[in-house]
This record gives C-alpha cells, structure tokens and sequence, in this order.
C-alpha cells in the first residue's frame, strides 16, 4: 500500500513538474521574443527650421474701457416726474435727463430767498445807521452775520433744489434705462450708464523685462473679435510707474480713436507694438515643439543607413530648446536649432528618443505666421 501511494505521488509530481516547466519556458520565450520584436515605425509630418525676417514688436492683450464712463445716480430721494433721454441716446455735456419732484424744495427756496433779501436790506440799513453813528459796530456786525447766515441757508436749498435734476457729466451715449416715471427714487439709486467712447483706451500689461523697449507715444495697433480683419491705431499715453510686485508686470495705457463707436469699454483686445526694423531668427510650427516644466523639446528627424531600396531609415532625436517669441502659428527657436534641421511637427506624443519614424504629409498641420482660420 505504502508503495503504491510513493508511485502515485512521484507520478503527480512528475506531472505536475512538466506543467509548470513547460509553462516556464514558454514565458521566457515569449519575453525573448516581445524583447527582440521590433517596434513599428510611427507616422509624422515633418518641417524644416527656416531663417526668417519678423518685424520686432511686442504682442499683449488689454481690455477697452471708456476715456469716461459712469452709471449715472441720484443724490437726493425723490418721485420720477420727468425723463427726457431714450436708452442708448447720444448726449452733450450739461443735458438735462431727468427730474425728480421739487415742489416742496422750490417752495422752501422762494421762502429763503425772501428771507435772504429782508437780511441784505437790513444790513444795508445798518451800514447807515453805523455811518451816522447811530448804531455801534456790534449791532452793523450782527446784521453782517444775520445776512451771511441768510444767505447761506438759500445756497444751500438751491443746491438741494439742483440735486432733484439729473444732467449729462460729459457728452456720451448713455445705456438702457433703468428706472420708469413715477418710480420713487432713493439716493444712489442707478439711473443710467453713461460712456463716452471717443477716444477709447485700451490697458494692457507686459512683464517687467520690456520695461526699457517701451515709451510714451510709440505707436500701437489693436484687433478685436467683433470686428475681424480691422486694425485700430493708437499710442501709447501713459504708463504705470510702479512694477505689480504679485505678477512683476506694468501696466500700459493707450489712447485710440473711436469715431464710429466699434471699440466698447469691456472688450477684449490684442495688442501689437512696433518696435521699428525686422529681425532675423530661426522659425518652426509651434506643434513642433514639446513643453514641459523641466524644458521645451523637438525632435529631430536623423537620417541612417540606406535600406535594400535605397531609402535612408529615419529616426528621431531628442533635443532640447529655447523657445523666443511667436507670430501666427511659428514660433522662434534662439538656441537648440540650425537651419535646415527636420523637426517633427505631429504625432510628438508617440515618438520616444531613437524611434524610428517614417514621414507622411497627409495630415500636415498649417503653420503660417498670419493664420487666418475659417470661424464658420
């Protein structure tokens, strides 16, 4: 019995020794082969490095806002009894708006006038009286006081009759209306918006390296999205003096002009400053390039050994940049580069250093410097 149970035992063992002896050698073959197995070449397109001429100038983008603008209020409580403007009116300086019920005020302003004439005929009387010497200096003194004092309190109800007339601060166009006839109005109330928007100034901030490039009265040329394919001109009018210690910009103010109203205080602008002759660089697509926090990187298209065919097997090369500033879809390369170097300008996510690559130009992205893309 003890026998038997030894033979079935060495038997399962035996067994159980190939099964997993066969399984070994077959996943040491099978890494072998996965290891040597080469990888298949990956699909790019590719642009050479070119000299180019770009005119120097600074790029920024700035937002538009009215050389005046305000949302017109009331300063004193009062009912709507008259509104002579229509929403989005163009207005001269001085222009009477609206008007709130005085009645009682001017009732109380007629009552102070007399009140400030019966001071003045007194006083005049009293300089007589003190010429004559009929009444000592205190007395003509307290008349003098009574008249100031009359005086006053009328110039003070004139000033709150005034305040119950709402008129233009400068001349503009004006806003959507927002209160109604009749409306009681509370002091601070919104009444209306009013911007006056020719000329328009654009602010932008730059960082604090270009502080030496700009100057006051250097000429600038904006674009905005409302209106496509059209430049604004301008200048530069004043600058901030200090430097943004949170971000290390400055900020920029320039003045354009506005006739027909195209530039509305809020809108988003791009701004161009030129900066006088061109300059010559070395220019890729912007897709060409990699970056990343440790660095910005292309890869290089090298050519090896030609084939059976005669073709040359490609393959890339890592390389780190520095990248300068951009134009359209370009982008400058300072340092990394030569003219004439092969880059891969698609598929970068695919490729690892040594890949090998093969080149199609099926799906070759645009690159121009003045990209003018269909919004439809």
């Amino acid at each position: 019995m003890n026998k038997k149970m030894f033979l079935v035992l060495l038997a399962c063992f035996v067994v159980f020794g190939l099964v997993f002896g066969i399984q070994a050698v077959m996943r040491i073959g099978m890494n072998q082969f996965f290891d040597s197995m080469p990888m298949p070449a990956a699909s790019i397109t590719v642009a050479e490095a070119e000299d180019a001429s770009w005119a120097r100038g600074i790029s920024a983008v700035g937002t538009a806002r009215a050389v005046n603008g305000t949302q017109l209020t009331t300063e004193s409580a009062g009912i709507v009894t008259e509104i002579r403007f229509n929403s989005g009116d163009m207005v001269e300086k001085g222009d009477i708006l609206l008007k709130l019920d005085d009645a009682t005020d001017r009732a109380e302003l007629q009552s102070l006038r007399a009140a400030a004439e019966l001071a003045r005929l007194e006083l005049d009387r009293s300089k007589r009286l003190n010429q004559q010497g009929s009444i000592s200096k205190a007395e003509l003194d307290r008349s003098q006081s009574q008249a100031d004092q009359a005086s006053g309190a009328l110039n003070a109800q004139q000033a709150r009759v005034n305040q119950k007339t709402i008129r233009a601060p400068f001349s503009g166009q004006l806003g959507i209306r927002q209160v109604d006839l009749g409306e009681y109005l509370s002091p601070g109330t919104p009444v209306v918006s009013l911007q006056q928007l020719d000329p328009v100034y654009i602010e932008f901030s730059l960082p604090e390296q270009r502080l030496a490039s700009i100057q006051l009265e250097m000429d600038i040329e904006a674009t905005v999205d409302a209106w496509p394919g059209e430049r604004f001109s301008g200048q530069i009018t004043a600058m901030e003096p200090g430097i943004n210690p949170g971000t290390r910009n400055f900020t920029i103010q320039a003045t354009l002009d506005n006739p027909d109203n195209k530039l509305r205080a809020g809108m988003f602008a791009r701004v161009n400053i030129d900066l006088g002759d061109a300059e010559a660089l070395l220019a890729i697509p912007q897709t060409a390039v990699s970056y990343n926090p440790y660095g910005n990187a292309v890869f290089v298209v090298i050519e090896g050994e030609a084939d059976e065919n005669g073709e040359p097997s490609l393959t890339v090369s890592r390389r780190f940049v520095r990248t300068g500033r951009t134009l359209g879809d370009m982008v400058a390369i300072t340092e990394g580069l030569e003219a004439g170097d092969r880059v891969a300008t698609s598929g970068l996510l695919k490729l690892s250093n040594n890949a090998s690559v093969i080149i199609s130009d099926e799906a070759a992205p645009q690159a121009d410097t003045a990209p003018t893309p269909d919004n439809t």
